[in-house]
């Protein structure tokens, strides 16, 4: 009997362990409250790209105060704003949308949410005033990991994987969306939403 109760707790834990590792495309990653890196503090990030080489995301909670006009020609003066996406290619200009085809070259995350595509549509888009900021979020830069990098970093308990929520994505948050998402966690994590970015401060 004792053997069957270790067993079925093993089996448990070897589930919950699989689980937390179930990296895909469309999931969403939570850092970890005690994560020792200023970049992602208390951030939230959607993957837009998985495989067994590499991963690409978007950090969903970085808010600026630069909106698409400012940085980029040709657009029309609009409400656009631009968060940042992660620590690469700062320079580049990442979005995801829920126009789908639309868009060509779009590339589906999940039903009813698409990454990148044809700039030059969306432009199109815009010039029409045929796109909301409801259906596009832009972003400067993205968060990329190698192989197995972002697998190994779970393991180290940098971050918490969450599904996908398309809501989500699409709504322009700031650190208060980490704040709610991990009290859906472990009690543990809950403890931790006040926390400031030095913990000595607390």
């Amino acid at each position: 009997m004792i053997y069957l109760l270790s067993n079925c707790i093993f089996t448990k834990l070897k589930q919950r362990y699989l689980i937390m590792l179930n990296v895909k495309k469309g999931c969403l990653l939570i850092s970890e409250p005690l994560l020792n890196d200023p970049v992602f503090f208390k951030s939230v990030i959607l993957i837009t790209h998985h495989t067994n080489n590499e991963s690409i995301g978007l950090v969903l909670n970085q808010s600026t105060k630069v909106q698409l006009n400012q940085i980029i020609n040709d657009i029309p003066l609009n409400d656009f704003p631009v968060y940042i996406g992660g620590p690469v290619e700062r320079n580049s200009i990442q979005f995801i949308h829920t126009l789908g085809s639309i868009v060509p070259n779009s590339q589906k995350i999940t039903k009813g949410l698409y990454w990148g595509g044809v700039f030059e549509e969306i432009v199109q888009l815009m010039v029409k005033n045929k796109i909301s900021k409801n259906q596009i979020r832009f972003f400067a830069g993205y968060s990329g990991w190698g192989s197995d990098q972002l697998k190994n970093e779970i393991k180290d308990n940098s971050w918490i994987t969450h599904n996908v929520d398309v809501e989500i994505c699409m709504k322009y948050s700031n650190e208060k969306l980490w704040s709610d998402l991990i009290k859906t966690k472990s009690k543990k994590h809950a403890l931790w939403v006040n926390m400031p970015k030095d913990p000595s401060m607390n």
